[in-house]
């Protein structure tokens, strides 16, 4: 491991910052607090330029090498958190009651602000780093917000890079999928609305929890009895609600889920079967089934050669042999896609110790990360804007 030794040399500094977001956590659009601690830190580094307010809570800050050159690198970090009620039992566990940073997103602004803090003070590239701290990732659509109000014609990038934390690979192994690398993802909403009735009377009902319940099972065909064996497709439903007391058969019931793909073909396919089998379901119970599909994340494609170029980077710091390209796809999905879909670039994937998932609630993020992460991306923008480069 050869983390950058300026980093190296404040990385106390960086794990109480991290441990500060987390006990703060905010979700999506309301990451006030997080974003002002990103503003000040990036000014008192020196940072060129720091504009608040892209894509409602979104930093931007800008870093301008010693150098002259016009190319410009984007690298980018998520800043909000879940909503999950904390149960890692740490010392600086969550002080806001159902939220809780249980994805590492603290994690991710901090080894970004950590790479600002070096590349501010050496400045050893020539172009220009654009840092994107970005708002609201799990599934609010902060990224296309931030595009959606001009984010890369006011800060334009010839490539863009992000990265995650993964508690599911070895400590210090970096790892990058060239190509289609996470899932997309569409959200789907389903009301049933049938006809309440005395729960001692259900013949007089159109039973919504009845209907619910088959249709529920119908849904797993998609997958099963549609989709090509070739092209994975996950169909989750996560959410049935009906009724409020024991004594009524309700008037209706809602079913809620997600889909996770990696070809257009194969979406495409599902929404279609979701809406031909709620509309059969509705016509032969004679009753009106209401379906909301919508996409939420796209396919992450990562470009294959800047994939290669950002494990040669980060080779320079975890040594070549953990930083590796995979051709593992993951069926989770991030909004970086969206991004990715505008500007070329690579995302990666940075394993550190822990044995608990993602998204649960006593997940805890390993500090030893933060420099590693931090260095990465220093060493990346360094490889990418070499100084005295043409251009």
């Amino acid at each position: 491991m050869s983390i950058i030794p300026q980093i190296e040399a404040f990385a106390e500094d960086l794990t109480a910052i991290r441990q500060d977001i987390h006990a703060h956590p905010e979700l999506g659009f309301e990451e006030t607090r997080t974003a002002a601690i990103v503003a000040e830190k990036l000014r008192d580094y020196g940072v060129d330029e720091v504009v608040e307010g892209i894509g409602g809570t979104g930093v931007v800050g800008v870093i301008k090498g010693q150098g002259g050159g016009n190319r410009r690198v984007g690298l980018r970090a998520d800043m909000d958190a879940l909503p999950i009620e904390e149960a890692s039992g740490v010392a600086y566990a969550s002080t806001n009651p159902g939220r809780m940073h249980a994805c590492g997103h603290d994690g991710h602004t901090t080894m970004l602000l950590g790479a600002a803090r070096y590349l501010a003070q050496t400045r050893d590239f020539d172009g220009t780093v654009v840092l994107i701290f970005q708002p609201a990732e799990e599934g609010l659509g902060g990224a296309r917000r931030m595009i959606a109000e001009g984010l890369f014609e006011k800060f334009p990038c010839d490539e863009i890079y992000g990265m995650h934390n993964d508690p599911n690979s070895e400590p210090g192994v970096v790892s990058v999928t060239p190509g289609p690398a996470m899932a997309g993802a569409t959200f789907f909403d389903i009301t049933v609305k049938g006809t309440g009735s005395h729960a001692a009377m259900p013949h007089q009902s159109k039973d919504p929890i009845v209907i619910g319940t088959s249709l529920v099972q119908q849904l797993q065909s998609v997958v099963s009895r549609n989709a090509p064996p070739t092209k994975p497709v996950v169909l989750s439903v996560t959410r049935f609600n009906a009724g409020s007391a024991y004594n009524v058969v309700p008037e209706s019931a809602t079913i809620a889920g997600t889909i996770r793909y990696f070809h257009d073909d194969v979406i495409e396919m599902a929404n279609r079967r979701i809406r031909e089998l709620c509309a059969g379901m509705a016509q032969a119970y004679g009753i009106e089934i209401s379906v909301d599909l919508r996409n939420v994340f796209d396919v992450l494609m990562n470009d294959p050669e800047l994939s290669e170029a950002y494990v040669a980077a980060a080779g320079d710091v975890v040594g070549s042999g953990n930083a590796v390209i995979s051709s593992e796809q993951a069926t989770g999905s991030e909004d970086f896609a969206d991004m990715l879909k505008v500007v070329p670039g690579a995302y990666c994937r940075v394993g550190h110790a822990g044995s608990i998932p993602l998204h649960n609630p006593a997940f805890v993020l390993d500090d030893a990360i933060l420099p590693v992460g931090a260095s990465v991306y220093a060493r990346l923008v360094e490889q990418r804007l070499p100084r005295n480069a043409a251009g």
